[in-house]
């Protein structure tokens, strides 16, 4: 059912409880187009996420002369004809505000033998960070034109293959510009080093090296202190690979009972240390709210129990900063202020995600200080205003986070208080986020 332009959320007028089950992983299941691409025989793709970042990722696929077929009832995707790719001479490749999509196609028509492809995006996806990705790729004997800002979509790539050699890259803005050059550094004519110039969010990373593994990319990679070394090599392609649930998505659910109370059981969830993605460290948080995080047999449930004090916390979030604006809109809800550090790359993802948050809060009437040196803020809970619109900016975290915020109760009567403007912006990566929601609320009606 298509959601209305401005969505009101109805509160829990009863604790959560009840199971939910996350769909795919956006990070993973684009990754993981990719890599397949670069394999030699079809490989089929489990537990795949269908959101409008994952569709953009694969109709740019075939796009490029791949076959991707999709069955969305089963959450498969396969990828097959890898001999065709690239035989299509030239291609436009439309990848709308798809981070992953927008990095990962670059470094792959720049490592093509040849053809001419032509990137773009909407008019927001003009501004998100390419510069480094670009200027790596151009050492590494890439020629890609920037057809209107320098260093910026749109792209002109007329493929040649890789070279190989050492290159620097500043992936300190996004940890996707790293990945989407060591995901196609095997497909070079000689090995590459790369060295970091700054910092990287390197769970990201790490879960980029690890997939390449899992795709049997069977040379080790090496790193001694800011280089990695990335030798020549081929992907040997499992007949099918499993997508985890979505450890960032979880993190709205994992939360709700910080809202409402309750217990709710979040299946075939990895915790830290288990699972590709560093986005489960948001669990960890949780604990440190005053949430009890149980774990077993993959799976986890989050309880607030009757009469929980939630006590605010001070966080670092530059390996998991997704998940910062779930804690940052639930923060009105907590004990004493919240300080989040570590974000200041969210100001050039889908939004400026910082200044977003800061505006809505203090829409809602919270006290919000932000951070001198942009890296941060700190809120100071007041008393929540009622009748808010929250504006979200066309992204999807926005929407969740808030629409978690406005499953409490504020006031005991279960009247709505909140609203979300274009909730169906979670098409990104969620696009049944709401309706998972309010079963979720219907559940907890249950006698």
């Amino acid at each position: 059912m298509p959601l209305p332009d401005l969505l009101p959320i109805q509160p829990f007028t009863r604790p959560a409880r009840g199971a939910v089950a996350l769909p795919g992983s956006k990070s993973l299941t684009n990754r993981a187009l990719l890599l397949a691409a670069l394999c030699d025989q079809p490989v089929t793709l489990t537990g795949a996420l269908f959101s409008e970042d994952t569709h953009l990722m694969a109709e740019a696929l075939r796009k490029l002369g791949f076959a991707v077929t999709a069955d969305e009832a089963a959450h498969t995707l396969r990828v097959s004809a890898q001999a065709k790719g690239f035989t299509v001479g030239s291609a436009e490749l439309f990848v709308g505000l798809a981070g992953t999509a927008a990095r990962f196609l670059t470094a792959l028509c720049a490592a093509a033998p040849g053809g001419v492809y032509h990137l773009d995006g909407v008019p927001q996806m003009r501004k998100r960070p390419m510069k480094p990705l670009i200027d790596a790729l151009r050492t590494l004997g890439a020629d890609i034109r920037c057809t209107g800002v320098e260093g910026f979509f749109p792209l002109e790539i007329h493929a040649r293959g890789l070279r190989g050699g050492a290159v620097n890259i500043d992936a300190s803005e996004s940890s996707q510009l790293l990945s989407a050059l060591l995901m196609v550094a095997p497909l070079a004519a000689s090995p590459i080093t790369i060295t970091l110039v700054g910092g990287v969010r390197w769970p990201f990373v790490a879960m980029t090296i690890n997939q390449m593994a899992q795709f049997g990319f069977a040379a080790k990679l090496t790193r001694q202190g800011d280089a990695i070394a990335v030798p020549t090599g081929r992907y040997a392609p499992p007949p099918s690979y499993a997508i985890e649930p979505d450890a960032t998505a979880s993190s709205y659910f994992t939360a709700l009972p910080l809202a409402v109370g309750g217990t709710i059981h979040v299946s075939n969830l990895l915790p830290p240390a288990q699972g590709l993605q560093g986005d489960s460290q948001f669990l960890t948080v949780l604990q440190r709210l005053g949430a009890v995080v149980f774990a077993a047999r993959g799976d986890v449930d989050v309880t607030v129990p009757p009469r929980t004090k939630l006590r605010g916390v001070t966080q670092d979030f530059s390996e998991f900063s997704d998940t910062f604006l779930t804690l940052a809109a639930l923060a009105p809800l907590l004990a004493g202020p919240t300080t989040i550090t570590g974000i200041a790359h969210s100001r050039k993802q889908e939004t400026d995600r910082v200044a977003g948050m800061v505006a809505e809060l203090r829409k809602l009437g919270q006290d919000v200080h932000e951070h001198e040196d942009g890296d941060g803020l700190t809120i100071t809970p007041r008393a929540l205003r009622s009748g808010v619109e929250i504006e979200t900016y066309g992204d999807h975290r926005f929407a969740m986070s808030f629409g978690i915020l406005g499953c409490h109760d504020l006031h005991a009567d279960g009247r709505p208080w909140l609203s979300i403007k274009d909730p169906a912006c979670c098409a990104k990566t969620f696009p049944h986020f709401f309706e998972l929601l309010e079963t979720v609320r219907q559940n907890s009606l249950a006698p």
